[in-house]
């Protein structure tokens, strides 16, 4: 249990660096204006460290007495990541 904490927390570290530069241009939505879908579209991806730092507490905590439950959450950041390769993918093929 211990490795699969580890090795998804250090990805979910490694995710950090494309995150900081999507999160900085994200914010050139509002160069036509504020909507309600550019504002949860920043928050969206701005909830994202929020989200690493909670799920991975809660999943050291959880670790020995739960340990389905304890993986359940530490894979909660996994729906970020795996957005951040679907679009990468997507917008591969597309323009290939």
């Amino acid at each position: 249990m211990k490795t699969l904490l580890i090795t998804t927390q250090i990805l979910y570290l490694l995710c950090l660096v494309p995150w900081y530069l999507i999160w900085g241009l994200s914010f050139m939505t509002f160069d036509n204006g504020y909507s309600i879908y550019n504002v949860t579209f920043v928050l969206l991806i701005s909830l994202y460290p929020i989200a690493v730092l909670t799920c991975s507490i809660i999943a050291w905590i959880l670790r020995k007495r739960r340990r389905r439950i304890s993986a359940a959450v530490n894979f909660i950041p996994m729906l970020w990541v795996i957005s951040l390769v679907l679009s990468i993918v997507i917008n591969i093929l597309i323009y290939k």
